[in-house]
């Protein structure tokens, strides 16, 4: 699918999409969970909708009605190997849940998902005393629990999703389970994580994320979990916002554990106008300057903040960017040649990103099946000096399907 951005004044009230991150989260342990739930508003982005399949087919329940999803949990061992789609939370995710499982189970998925290593997750689980083996390092996963407890020491240099199964799936261990987390990146993700298993009954020793404790035996019990807003999708609208005239953005939770709720401090560092209230952001275009942010605890927000420092002042510097190489992209690489075509500038050296400010300028640009990548063409887009083209536009159907009709929502010429 193509689709064309015209350069554009907004000005206009958009609803954030849902959380996909607490979304899969929460179906995941609604799953394991004795009894039924009731998780309101998770949207129906790609990832959601594969952990559906996924917990579906381990034979949970779960049935849509409106916006909410019913879930009565309850798992076993599947009649086929489970399909995870792109979703990279949920191939570590559920290698963690069928690990509780003592059969054999195989995990794999589609497009870029085969591309990223699995390693992390193979020798975690040998830790806990589960048979997992990738192939050659990459999908599909085969996996044969129960998970044993005792100690494993956990690689989070490369993000927090292996350490979030494991955390799921522990409670279910045959002895308590005692995780060292060495180098752990993304750790407001395992906030989340934390959160949403106490909202289902099971409670976490988490020592100052250095390491965790979980008493085996505990159980998630049926619960009724709201999806908060995502902070993520929302970045890029009130980005959007802060270089093209003024966005607020309803169904945020500003105590958000979400990593990427640090957009609003970026926003301020470049000299944005931010406004907030009960659950609501508004951000509003003023003279913007160049701005040192650090995104190694959130490297979703770089495309986002890339469009931002390419509508600033100066030359903005930004680290972390040694997170991009394993995304549904190599990230990094494809936000070079994306603002290439559009005629700005991207360097990366080492684990920082520089960006200097300037017009885009109207280009057609790929989207390299990266939903992320996709969305920060159409925001800086608003800003060209022609319309740009974005080729493989339907990759924001991963996380926010809704995305270029409420691009249009708050856009005039």
């Amino acid at each position: 699918m193509k689709k064309k951005i015209w350069p554009s004044a907004v000005n206009g009230h958009l609803h954030a999409p849902p959380s996909k991150s607490a979304a899969q989260r929460a179906i995941a342990i609604a799953a394991l969970a004795e009894g039924g739930s009731e998780i309101s508003g998770p949207g129906r982005c790609n990832d959601v909708l594969a952990a559906m399949d996924v917990c579906r087919s381990l034979g949970a329940k779960v049935r849509e009605h409106h916006n909410t999803l019913q879930i009565t949990g309850g798992i076993r061992p599947p009649g086929h190997a489970l399909q995870c789609g792109e979703s990279g939370l949920g191939i570590r995710m559920f290698s963690g849940v069928t690990a509780t499982l003592s059969d054999n189970i195989t995990l794999t998925g589609t497009g870029s998902l085969l591309q990223r290593p699995m390693h992390a997750v193979e020798s975690s689980l040998h830790a806990l005393g589960v048979y997992c083996k990738t192939t050659n390092g990459y999908l599909p996963i085969h996996i044969r629990g129960p998970i044993r407890g005792g100690k494993a020491i956990i690689d989070g240099s490369q993000g927090s999703q292996v350490l979030t199964g494991i955390l799921i799936g522990s409670p279910f261990a045959e002895s308590d389970v005692y995780l060292e987390a060495v180098g752990l990146k993304s750790k407001p993700y395992i906030d989340m994580t934390l959160d949403i298993m106490q909202a289902f009954g099971v409670t976490v020793a988490n020592r100052a994320h250095q390491s965790f404790f979980i008493r085996s035996g505990q159980r998630y019990k049926g619960s009724r979990f709201q999806v908060e807003g995502d902070w993520s999708g929302a970045a890029f609208l009130l980005v959007a916002g802060a270089i093209a005239g003024g966005v607020k953005v309803s169904n945020l939770r500003l105590s958000s554990p979400q990593a990427d709720r640090k957009i609003m401090e970026a926003l301020s560092l470049a000299g944005a106008s931010i406004r907030e209230g009960a659950g609501w952001v508004e951000s509003r275009q003023q003279p913007l300057r160049a701005f040192d942010f650090d995104a190694t605890h959130c490297p979703d927000l770089f495309p986002p903040l890339a469009v931002l420092a390419a509508n600033c002042r100066g030359r903005s510097r930004i680290t972390g960017a040694g997170r991009l190489h394993a995304k549904e992209s190599d990230r990094a690489k494809t936000l070079k040649e994306t603002f290439r075509r559009m005629g700005l500038d991207i360097g990366v050296e080492e684990d920082t990103m520089f960006i200097t400010g300037g017009q885009a300028k109207a280009a057609t640009v790929q989207s390299h099946g990266d939903h992320r990548i996709a969305m920060a063409a159409a925001t800086a887009a608003l800003k060209a000096n022609g319309p740009v083209n974005i080729e493989g536009a339907e990759a924001v159907n991963k996380s926010y399907p809704t995305f270029f009709h409420d691009l249009q929502q708050i856009t005039s010429p």
